[in-house]
């Protein structure tokens, strides 16, 4: 494959739209509001903006809820505005990826609508997994499945059908048996890719099909998907099928000019099943969650990066690398705890609260450490400038259906959601121009803004500007790794940079060579400190 595809070692930026900047007022973040701080992303180096949805929705799972994945939701602007959003971003050369969200639609789709219209056995039924339900009436479920978000993965209609949703009541699973599904969606894909977008990121990536039958599943259900219950791959996970979808997929988007691309959220493990997704003819990149989930320790780093490469190896792909994002505590919070500490279930008040501190001192060493791998790096809006979780969000403003599907016993994932500031000083630190904001930005974020910290020394914002830069001039996004061994290190050369990260208690002496870019200060002696990455001219 050629080296020249842009999205091999690309850094990609996500952007929350809902939470990134709000142009018209109203709380919300929107599409003229991003088009407004492209900018802040040309500055920070960045090769191309991932958007979370924007499509018409009733907005129950913050967008993921798709009603028509041709528009724009209103709240959000228009396929105007997405359109100049498109054509500022090339004027900038800042590539555009957007999500798509085939697993499921919402409930106001008008499918499902139809299909509730329409009854039993109905062809408009098919396109989902209606089924008659267990026990004298049908009174209940079809099977155990349980719902991500918490209790039964089926709710009943007033005919008495059930219908599946591995997620929210309002976010019905489609059926990827049908081949009408199939086609809706690689004409939805076409629709975008005639806009000019450069790919997808394919939410829910591992779960479109379900094996057939839906068999009994009674394990629990866990972040990464991994064969269970005797060696058993889960009914409505991972399944082989998945695979045709995108070899399908992958012929529409070669038919474009312009290097398109996929990347999967496919929460698969191990890794040799994760690369069956990036087959040659299938994905560009799937996420690499096992690296973002690895514990802050020198063994459990260095493994989770060798694994990551050899697994996509065989397949010639390559890796991705991520820290943070709009389903996980931020990494700035989230390694602020010991290692192995799970913040799976989120942060509120009441909760043990993270070392921020140390979180911060430790995310500027992994985000260093990560831009140092070969792949493509993936970043969430608001880690460049170091950005905490919102850790005492009140219970009484969550919006996350985890938090009410649980019945308020896991917190969920608006923590991470909260809109990031931009200025200091200024009512919704400049995120919206009359101070509103959809979920309340804490006190004291004026620190975090992103005009205060910019071109100041030391500043996280300048690392991550300076890290990018240096990675590109150094080609590490297209390197190889050449390990060297050390207690409570993770120390490799990348082409022509050495880069050690200490996670031991005391400093280590740094090799011969000019320091490049440290993530925090080295000691005295110039030696490294613990939770500090450095990176050496090799």
């Amino acid at each position: 494959m050629s080296q020249l595809e842009w999205w091999r070692d690309a850094v990609i930026y996500q952007v929350y739209p809902r939470s990134f900047a709000d142009a018209d007022g109203n709380g919300l973040g929107d599409l003229r509001g991003i088009t407004s701080r492209l900018d802040h992303l040309v500055e920070l180096g960045v090769d191309a903006l991932w958007l979370s949805p924007f499509y018409p929705s009733p907005q129950h799972d913050a967008g993921y809820d798709v009603a028509d994945y041709r528009d724009v939701d209103p709240r959000f602007g228009t396929l105007a505005d997405f359109d100049d959003l498109v054509a500022a971003a090339k004027d900038r050369d800042l590539r555009v990826v957007v999500d798509l969200v085939p697993n499921h639609t919402s409930w106001d789709h008008e499918w499902f609508q139809e299909a509730l219209a329409a009854g039993p056995g109905s062809a408009a039924r098919e396109r989902y997994h209606f089924r008659k339900g267990l026990g004298v009436d049908g009174e209940l479920p079809p099977n155990s499945w349980q719902s991500v978000f918490g209790g039964p993965a089926w709710t009943r209609v007033p005919d008495g059908e059930w219908y599946l949703h591995l997620f929210d009541t309002s976010q019905p699973d489609l059926n990827w048996d049908l081949p009408e599904v199939r086609k809706m969606f690689e004409d939805v894909l076409r629709f975008w890719l005639d806009r000019g977008v450069d790919g997808f990121r394919v939410d829910v990536a591992h779960g479109l099909v379900k094996e057939s039958g839906l068999p009994e599943w009674t394990e629990a259900q866990v972040p990464i998907t991994s064969p269970g219950a005797e060696h058993r791959i889960p009914p409505m996970w991972d399944q082989d099928g998945v695979h045709d979808v995108y070899r399908q997929w992958r012929q529409v988007l070669d038919s474009y000019d312009g290097d398109r691309m996929m990347v999967g959220e496919a929460w698969v493990a191990p890794a040799e099943r994760l690369a069956r997704y990036v087959r040659p003819d299938e994905m560009h990149q799937a996420f690499n969650f096992n690296y973002l989930m690895a514990p802050w320790t020198a063994q459990d780093q260095r493994i989770a990066i060798e694994t990551s490469l050899a697994g996509v190896e065989p397949v010639g792909a390559i890796c991705t690398w991520v820290l943070s994002n709009h389903d996980v505590v931020r990494h700035a919070s989230r390694l602020g705890f010991p290692p192995g500490y799970s913040t799976q279930g989120g942060i509120g008040i009441g909760d043990p609260p993270p070392d921020e501190a140390l979180g911060l001192r430790r995310a500027r060493a992994a985000t260093m450490l990560m831009l140092s791998l070969p792949g493509s790096a993936y970043l969430y809006q608001g880690e460049e400038v170091g950005l905490p979780e919102h850790t005492t969000l009140p219970d009484e403003v969550r919006q996350d259906p985890t938090w009410f599907r649980s019945k308020h016993e896991v917190r969920g994932r608006d923590g991470c959601r909260v809109p990031i500031p931009w200025e200091p000083g200024v009512a919704a630190y400049g995120f919206s121009p009359n101070g509103q904001s959809w979920l309340p930005q804490p006190g004291d974020w004026d620190r975090f803004a992103a005009d205060r910290q910019r071109g100041v020394p030391g500043s996280t914002l300048t690392l991550y500007i300076e890290a990018i830069r240096l990675r590109r001039k150094h080609g590490l996004g297209g390197g190889t790794l050449t390990w060297f061994d050390g207690d409570d290190l993770v120390d490799f050369r990348n082409g022509g940079v050495r880069v050690i990260t200490n996670f031991g208690a005391v400093p280590v002496p740094l090799p011969p060579g000019e320091v490049l870019l440290v993530s925090g200060d080295l000691a005295a002696d110039g030696s490294l400190p613990p939770d500090t990455t450095a990176w050496v001219r090799a």
